[in-house]
């Protein structure tokens, strides 16, 4: 697993990482806030669940950032070498690494999102 992040790059494996415990915290502290308030204001707290949805949606959009940017360093280094078909398909593999990444991330954020948000609305008809 530690070899699939540091071939994805450090850097933007790091960030992606970096975003799943970031939403996830504010996914969870939103959610726990709304459960432990006397105030129960569902649709502010409907508000935050979907600004964790929009970071998980940037994570993904991020990891397709990282794979582009790998498919441009990659093909710069084919105008001036030539590489066999097998070079050639090994760098395109890694390069979607971090893209693969931000779909899991977002999709995280997506079962998150539709979990807290029913049990946040199923208390909130309750009241």
């Amino acid at each position: 697993m530690t070899d699939l992040f540091f071939q994805g790059g450090p850097l933007f494996m790091g960030i992606l990482t970096l975003l799943l415990l970031g939403l996830s915290a504010w996914m969870i502290y939103h959610f726990l806030r709304f459960i432990r308030s006397n105030v129960a204001d569902s649709k502010t707290a409907l508000r935050f669940m979907s600004y964790g949805r929009s970071i998980g949606l940037f994570a993904l959009i991020f990891g397709i950032l990282g794979q582009l940017i790998g498919f441009y360093d990659a093909f710069s280094y084919l105008e001036t070498t030539p590489v066999s078909s097998q070079v050639l398909s090994g760098g395109i593999k890694v390069s979607m690494i971090p893209t693969m990444y931000g779909i899991i991330i977002y999709i995280i954020s997506l079962i998150l999102w539709f979990i807290l948000s029913q049990i946040i609305e199923k208390r909130s008809a309750k009241n």
